[in-house]
C-alpha cells in the first residue's frame, strides 16, 4: 500500500515490481545480484484516482506510459534493491502529487493601448533604420 495523500491510497495489486540486473559500478555485485526495480503502475484501471487526474498523469508521464495505461518507472541508481524500491515508490507518489495539481486556467488580457503604440513606434524606428542602408543616390 502507498500513501499518495490522505484521500488517495494506491493498494498493492496496483503495482508490480520486477527486479533485474543493473549496470553501472558495482563489481562481481552487479553479475549476481539484480538490485535495479521496474515498478509498474496500472493507472488507467485504479480506482483510487479520478478521471482528470488520470488524464494529466498521463500528459507528465510521456514515454514512460504504456499503450495499456501503465507507468513504468525505472531506478537502478543505488546498489540495495531496497533503497531501489523506495526511490522508484517515491518518484510515482511525486508524479501522482504533481498530476494532483489542477493548473490554473489562462484568461486572454488585452494589451494596452501604450504599449501598442510603444511597439509599433520601435517599429517604425528599425525600419527606417534599415531604410537607411540602402544604396547612396548620386544626386
Amino acid at each position: 500500500m502507498l500513501r499518495i495523500t490522505d484521500d488517495i491510497i494506491l493498494q498493492d495489486w496496483e503495482m508490480t515490481e520486477s527486479f533485474v540486473r543493473s549496470s553501472g559500478p558495482g563489481g562481481q555485485n552487479v553479475n549476481k545480484v539484480s538490485t535495479a526495480v521496474e515498478l509498474r503502475f496500472e493507472a488507467a484501471r485504479s480506482p483510487s484516482l479520478p478521471d482528470p487526474v488520470k488524464a494529466r498523469l498521463k500528459r507528465l508521464a510521456g514515454r514512460r506510459w504504456t499503450k495499456e495505461g501503465a507507468i513504468i518507472i525505472q531506478c537502478d541508481e543505488t546498489r540495495s534493491q531496497a533503497r531501489n524500491r523506495d526511490i522508484a515508490r517515491d518518484r510515482l507518489a511525486e508524479l501522482i502529487r504533481r498530476a494532483l495539481v489542477k493548473p490554473k486556467r489562462r484568461i486572454a488580457t488585452k494589451r494596452t493601448y501604450g504599449s501598442v503604440k510603444r511597439r509599433l513606434a520601435a517599429k517604425k524606428a528599425r525600419a527606417d533604420v534599415k531604410a537607411l542602408r540602402g544604396k547612396v543616390s548620386e544626386d
